[in-house]
């Protein structure tokens, strides 16, 4: 729930300052309090009906959208959120405990904003986050997307379980942690000075996450979401079977459009940026 030292949050800030600066210019930033912190959050393109909210996957924070904010916000009003409980800008200043605390917390941002309709973007991590909101607090939302979410449709697989492990055992995580990213990739070379690789790895280098596992949804839970929601699994990913989450997603969930992107790896957002923000904006229109 912190960073390691006072030095490690300033070489953080460093590193965030200037992948941020690879961003379009925000239009707004706000800081929404919260019963378990505050929420930085950052609004892209014109204020206006139907606004997206767009939530990262692990350590990446509003960097992470860098690829896909400027087709999205050509169309829509984009609000991007730093998690709570993760590194970045906001700041969590009590315990995370359990699934009903993090639906708390995202819906009680969407309040702070006074957003409604909304349509609710989450990536890896964030996708779950968003499933989680639409099983237990769903009122304020018009969709969701989830893009190759974890724990969501299937649970992690042993191999991943593995080399997270490493990238926090001490002597070894300083090559485990661009190792993992990198087979996250499909093994494929990260760019030097990449925003979006940078802020991960030193979100995972200099900041302790407590929050809990992320719990696989049941049946009856996904049963009970009746918002349309638009699946993006990439067939390629590492964070669970890919057939196996398409298939119970088309099983379980009421009004979903479920889609297997045979080549896509969990990258799937940066390496294929301009299919995912135009099947997004499909799907919103």
């Amino acid at each position: 729930m912190a960073f390691h030292s006072p030095q490690a949050r300033a070489e953080y800030d460093v590193a965030y300052d200037r992948a941020f600066a690879a961003l379009p210019a925000p239009a707004e930033r706000r800081d929404i309090r919260t019963d378990w912190g505050s929420a930085r959050v950052y609004r892209f393109g014109e204020k206006g009906p139907a606004p997206l909210v767009l939530l990262p996957g692990r350590a990446g924070t509003s960097i992470m959208w860098e690829p896909n904010l400027a087709a999205l916000a050509a169309e829509h009003p984009v609000w991007t959120v730093d998690l709570i409980g993760e590194p970045g800008r906001s700041e969590q200043t009590a315990p995370i405990r359990d699934a009903a605390d993090q639906a708390a917390w995202l819906e009680a941002l969407l309040a702070g904003l006074d957003l409604d309709a909304v349509h609710l973007v989450g990536y890896s991590f964030g996708g779950w986050l968003a499933m989680n909101l639409a099983v237990r607090a769903p009122t304020r939302l018009a969709s969701v997307t989830v893009i190759d979410p974890v724990r969501t449709f299937a649970g992690f697989p042993v191999p991943l379980l593995v080399r997270t492990t490493l990238t926090l055992v001490p002597g070894i995580r300083r090559w485990a942690r661009p190792s993992f990213l990198r087979w996250t990739a499909g093994g494929a070379a990260v760019p030097d000075g990449d925003p979006v690789a940078t802020i991960i790895d030193e979100g995972m280098r200099t900041f302790a996450i407590t929050l809990p596992v992320p719990a696989l949804f049941t049946d009856e839970q996904l049963r009970s979401v009746t918002l349309p929601v638009l699946a993006l699994i990439a067939g390629r990913s590492v964070m669970h079977a890919p057939r196996r989450a398409v298939a119970r997603a088309r099983d379980l969930l009421p009004d979903v459009r479920a889609e297997l992107w045979p080549e896509a790896t969990h990258a799937i957002a940066g390496e294929s940026a301009d299919e995912v923000g135009a099947r997004i904006l499909e799907f919103i229109r």
